[in-house]
């Protein structure tokens, strides 16, 4: 396992992004893997490397990380040739480290694989009660986004302006007083 490394310092210029918060459940890990994939499409990113790293990370959030009633967090980012990808939990108490896992176990693998696909990760603690875990995929070269392609906004869609004013929506109307809607 690499040491708890200190973060980079932020480069000025240009930096996609991409976060969301989700559920610790294998449901959430398993949205988070889809998001960040679709995400990267839409950066024009490869994909099986950092799809691979996000859910391991992501799995180890909502089974390890599981606090019931705090989300987990899935951010992204792109500063010049690196893929930054962060998954941050509310168990700061329990950090994780590589094991080799028994020949038949099928569990104890996540680390192991993030630390082979991976160039460099590791573990940052965060204000208690939360701690991150981090990879960095170096991206090949014509790998990199656009520099000025459009920017994400917090939903990973790419910012619009509006073209043209929209009708308002209109809510149906009630029934009356004593009557419910149709099923029909």
């Amino acid at each position: 396992m690499s040491d708890v490394i200190p973060e980079p310092a932020q480069p000025e210029g240009h930096i996609r992004h991409f976060s969301v918060l989700l559920s610790p459940t294998p449901r959430g890990a398993r949205l988070a893997r889809l998001l960040a994939t679709e995400q990267l499409r839409s950066w024009g990113l490869p994909l099986e490397r950092a799809a691979h790293v996000v859910a391991e990370l992501a799995n180890n959030a909502a089974t390890h990380g599981r606090v019931p009633g705090r989300n987990f967090a899935l951010l992204l980012y792109v500063v010049g040739g690196t893929l930054r990808i962060e998954v941050t939990d509310t168990r700061g108490d329990r950090l994780p480290t590589p094991q080799v896992p028994d020949g038949e176990d099928e569990s104890s693998r996540g680390l192991t694989l993030v630390e082979a696909l991976a160039d460099r990760w590791g573990v940052t603690r965060g204000s208690h009660p939360r701690k991150t875990v981090w990879a960095e995929l170096a991206l090949g070269e014509g790998e990199s986004p656009e520099p000025d392609a459009p920017d994400s906004g917090p939903t990973g869609r790419p910012q619009e302006l509006p073209t043209e004013e929209k009708e308002p929506h209109q809510t149906p109307p009630l029934p009356p007083a004593g009557q419910t809607h149709s099923r029909e």
